[in-house]
């Protein structure tokens, strides 16, 4: 089992198999994406597995849930300070490790103690870039 801050998970082989999934994963995956990869692997598994087990790694702190896609929540197991370019087009998720300087004068605090930031560039992928290149 693995005890978190607000409740203790049962390691189940399917929450084993999403954690190991999550493992080294640069892809910022939805639940929806965990289940595809993993279906085949565990037919009985549930998406609601998926996206309990999410939420409880959320709790936890062992994954960050993003909201730079509105059509689905997507999951980064890289809890460490970082940043993300983002494609418009295709919704590809990069990470970066660049730290910027954004300091706020007291005013713009506005009382509030700040303990990070997050980045986000949104642009275009080389590879939508050049499909776009190709279109016109």
């Amino acid at each position: 089992m693995v005890k978190g801050l607000n409740k203790t998970m049962k390691m189940t082989p399917q929450r084993m198999a999403i954690m190991g999934y999550l493992d080294g994963n640069v892809t910022h995956p939805s639940a929806s994406d965990i289940y595809g990869a993993l279906h085949e692997q565990f037919p009985t598994m549930s998406l609601a597995t998926v996206y309990n087990t999410m939420e409880t790694l959320k709790e936890q702190g062992m994954v960050v849930e993003l909201s730079i896609d509105p059509a689905k929540k997507r999951f980064d197991p890289n809890t460490g300070p970082h940043h993300h370019l983002i494609c418009m087009q295709c919704r590809k998720v990069v990470d970066i490790f660049t730290e910027f300087s954004l300091g706020l004068s007291e005013e713009e605090k506005r009382g509030f103690e700040i303990i990070g930031n997050r980045v986000d560039f949104y642009g275009m992928c080389k590879d939508c870039a050049a499909q776009d290149t190709e279109k016109n």
